[in-house]
């Protein structure tokens, strides 16, 4: 089953602090590094994908609220 995106990130914290107190031994901090790359990766297509769906509310025509897909061009305030 698929981690969520708050386990990713709990998991990435862990990995980054095991990571800075430089206890482990090279090989693994090596398997940490590529788990936590690993995580990065999944983090990111996960923000991809909850972006695409994502909707932008705009009033239409005759005043009334109408959702389009935000296509992310915009300023980060909405307008």
């Amino acid at each position: 089953m698929a981690k969520t995106f708050e386990e990713n990130i709990a998991r990435l914290e862990q990995i980054v602090s095991a990571l800075e107190k430089g206890e482990a031994q090279l090989a693994e901090s090596l398997k940490l590094y590529e788990e936590g790359t690993k995580l990065v990766g999944e983090c990111g297509a996960m923000l991809d994908r909850a972006e695409q769906k994502v909707l932008k509310l705009t009033k239409g025509a005759d005043g009334a609220p109408t959702a389009s897909v935000w296509n992310g061009e915009e300023g980060t305030d909405g307008r």
